[in-house]
């Protein structure tokens, strides 16, 4: 059982899959970073290529909505089966407890790429003394990719507080079915368009909203900007919703083409319209502005419609592979960015072309991170805690007694 799941005996192979993919996708998207054309990353490489650009804004247009979406479908499937004490207990040990502990290894792991990388580049001056430490508060304290761990524990805080209010003004239980028949009318070909209207409303309202980064990752400061909540708010919202309606599953799977034929087309013109790996913020609330808002909020949630319904089309039936991936997913993701970081300074001034240094940074971050899974933590308290289950050693077989003749 993953930490995103119920515990069902039945599992939604195909969601599972989808949410194991946006975040081993978090691999790839951070190693892309060191080879764009203009440095925006900690790392330059010396191969670099639009192609990275390209391959960072596919990915990260509907990478974290997908896993939103799927987290909130999981959320009302862990909360109708253990009720609201079991949830905040699990959700507290499973997801804010793996934040608190992880929250500093992570960040040292980061702070010696970085140190490394300044001596591998000459930035450092024998003998000269240190720069200060940097000063964080609550609102700008370094979550660094680990922030998806405290927004989840925002939402899930939020849906707790929700469904008290709930309990105690709709006694009589009236508002799920107003509820069911809102999220049918939501979902069909529209469901696109009726979604990206708030969030480019929030987008074009943002002063410090970067269009290459699409929704912005709330990864600085305790309270995350109204631009994340109302993006990854909407996709959790929506698959909170769904898990009432299972029957919508499959109008969504249905509608899977017309969804990514849409999220092709608007993504190219949400990337024309960013300027490209352009990190100047739109900040004038102009009408060039509210166009990228509008194109790239569309992008962004016809991109995880699509990927949510090719997923359920096409995956849904029983993986070993698949499984097993879906599980080591939650570790690798968390340990994986100080190793890319790592890598990425190891690489940058190897010769190559840069497609190649950066399969070999993710394929090479990848067979750390599972063979530590393996080893560290599939089989032992690790795994139960982050995956709620423990996978045992297979033991090897018995031999059978041969009878004394």
């Amino acid at each position: 059982m993953s930490a995103f799941e119920t515990g069902q005996a039945e599992r939604l192979h195909g969601l599972d899959a989808l949410r194991a993919g946006a975040l081993l996708l978090g691999v790839v998207l951070h190693a892309s970073l060191s080879f764009f054309p203009q440095q925006i990353w900690i790392v330059a490489d010396d191969s670099r290529s639009i192609g990275a650009a390209w391959l960072f804004f596919a990915i990260h247009l509907f990478r974290m909505t997908a896993f939103f979406l799927i987290a909130g479908l999981f959320a009302h499937m862990m909360l109708a089966r253990r009720g609201w004490a079991g949830f905040a207990k699990d959700r507290a040990m499973r997801i804010a407890g793996p934040l608190a502990a992880f929250w500093f290894p992570v960040m040292a792991g980061i702070v010696t790429a970085l140190v490394w990388n300044a001596h591998a580049n000459g930035l450092v001056t024998p003998g000269a003394p240190p720069p200060p430490p940097p000063t964080y508060d609550w609102t700008n304290f370094p979550l660094t990719h680990l922030w998806f761990l405290w927004v989840l524990t925002l939402f899930y805080a939020a849906v707790l507080i929700l469904r008290a209010v709930l309990s105690g003004v709709d006694r009589k239980g009236r508002s799920g079915p107003i509820a069911d028949r809102i999220t049918g009318a939501l979902i069909g070909p529209w469901t696109p368009v009726v979604l990206a209207a708030p969030l480019a409303l929030a987008l074009w309202l943002d002063p410090k909203w970067i269009a290459f980064f699409a929704v912005p990752t709330p990864d600085a400061g305790v309270i995350p900007h109204a631009s994340a909540l109302v993006g990854f708010g909407l996709a959790f919202g929506l698959g909170f919703m769904l898990d009432r309606r299972r029957d919508l599953l499959g109008r969504i799977a249905r509608w899977s083409p017309l969804f990514l034929i849409v999220a092709a087309i608007s993504g190219v013109a949400a990337y024309v319209l960013a300027g490209g790996p352009n990190i100047a913020p739109m900040t004038a609330p102009t009408g060039a502005k509210a166009l990228a808002a509008a194109v790239t909020a569309l992008a962004v949630y016809a991109s995880a419609l699509a990927a949510m319904g090719l997923c359920l089309r096409f995956l849904s039936g029983r993986s070993p592979v698949r499984r097993y991936l879906s599980d080591a997913s939650y570790w690798v993701y968390i340990v994986h960015l100080p190793l890319v970081m790592l890598a990425q300074v190891w690489v940058q001034d190897w010769a190559g072309p840069w497609a190649l240094k950066l399969a070999g940074v993710s394929l090479g971050v990848f067979a750390v991170c599972l063979v530590s899974y393996e080893l560290l933590i599939r089989h032992g308290f690790m795994g139960r805690w982050l995956n709620g289950r423990r996978a045992p050693w297979r033991n090897k077989p018995t031999p059978a007694l041969v009878p004394a003749e």
